[in-house]
């Protein structure tokens, strides 16, 4: 018999040795465990509910709104609940490992939607080792090696849509879901916007984030036609594919099919970033004071992240020693900085 997996939520906690001096991480940890027994238990009753004719005895539209009012949730949640529910009667390997607390309610939300008896243990070995924030990209990335281009095209054309909803403050929260091509393109133009507008501290004084900025120019974009800093609705812009050998994707790492890129290829303006037999951005070097476009895309490439604070907001590009002592650009010497951390470096020299 196989040995049973620990949780990975104790086995990654750092304190199981010494839980006992920390009363907190033990409590969290005992609440956590319990939380995902009871997520388990719920979404399984939910289903078994709704398959059931005692809400409509009840006087309830649907099931969902009969467990909505109950537990004073959104219905869409409810629904959510017994949708998982139900797709668990046909994952039994998956429903084991949510029950025992190895995968969380988070992880297996995105197994049911693509898991099924022949895919389960390979999925579920993969959710196993991908953090919960990163297990929708990695599943993308499966599903793009493991399907024929028009399996995928049409199943990506099919789940197009479009929804909103009015938030307590009165902000609406947009949800849309596209092709990764159509997306490239639609991140593209605020992208385009943010990089080339200077970012300047508000009123408050607090700097805006990369979100904000973002918010901004994609509002700028829907009032007038065109996003700001871009030069209007013809403002030039451009959509990075990455070309490796192990398939294709978009800037951000979101996978995209190669029949995308040889349909667009003969049309498009594309801007290759081009990577070494290690996987590496190949270096490009200027005598420029400013950093060219595929230079930054090269240290944004290798650095991810700000270096000093490990922040995603205010991009800005250092040379380190500084331009006035080496009097040129090259990539090894640019490193990434938010806003406040390259002036405070200056500001020490």
């Amino acid at each position: 018999m196989p040995t049973p997996r620990r949780s990975p939520l104790l086995a990654a906690s750092g304190f199981v040795a010494d839980r006992a001096t920390r009363p907190r991480t033990r409590a969290l940890l005992a609440t956590i465990r319990r939380l995902s027994r009871d997520q388990h238990q719920v979404v399984q009753v939910a289903a078994e509910f709704a398959d059931s004719d005692e809400w409509a005895a009840a006087g309830s539209p649907t099931a969902a709104h009969w467990i909505a009012q109950a537990a004073d949730i959104e219905v869409s949640t409810a629904r959510e609940w017994i949708r998982v529910g139900r797709c668990l009667r046909s994952l039994p390997a998956t429903a084991d490992a949510f029950a025992r607390g190895v995968v969380s309610y988070s992880k297996v939300r995105t197994l049911t939607r693509f898991a099924t008896a022949d895919n389960e243990v390979e999925l579920l070995a993969l959710a196993e080792q991908t953090p919960a924030g990163h297990l929708g990209r990695a599943i993308a990335a499966w599903v793009e090696r493991t399907s024929s281009t028009e399996q995928l095209e049409r199943h990506q054309h099919s789940s197009r849509s479009c929804s909103w909803r009015t938030e307590p403050d009165g902000m609406v929260t947009f949800t849309v879901r596209l092709a990764p091509l159509t997306a490239g393109v639609l991140v593209a133009r605020p992208e385009q916007a943010v990089m080339t507008t200077t970012a300047r501290p508000e009123e408050s004084g607090h700097w805006p984030t990369l979100a904000q900025q973002y918010a901004d120019a994609v509002g700028a974009l829907a009032e007038t036609g065109s996003d700001r800093g871009s030069g209007g609705p013809a403002g030039r812009f451009e959509v990075v594919l990455h070309v490796r050998g192990d398939g294709c994707t978009l800037d951000d790492g979101s996978p995209i099919p190669g029949s995308v890129v040889e349909r667009v290829a003969p049309t498009g303006f594309l801007r290759a970033l081009i990577h070494d037999a290690e996987g590496r951005p190949i270096n490009a070097s200027s005598r420029r004071r400013h950093p060219t476009i595929r230079q930054r895309r090269v240290v944004k490439e290798r650095d991810q992240h700000w270096v000093d604070c490990g922040a995603s907001s205010l991009l800005e590009y250092d040379h380190v020693p500084d331009y006035v002592v080496s009097r040129r650009t090259v990539v090894h010497e640019l490193q990434l900085r938010c806003a406040p951390c390259h002036a405070k470096r200056h500001e020490e020299i």
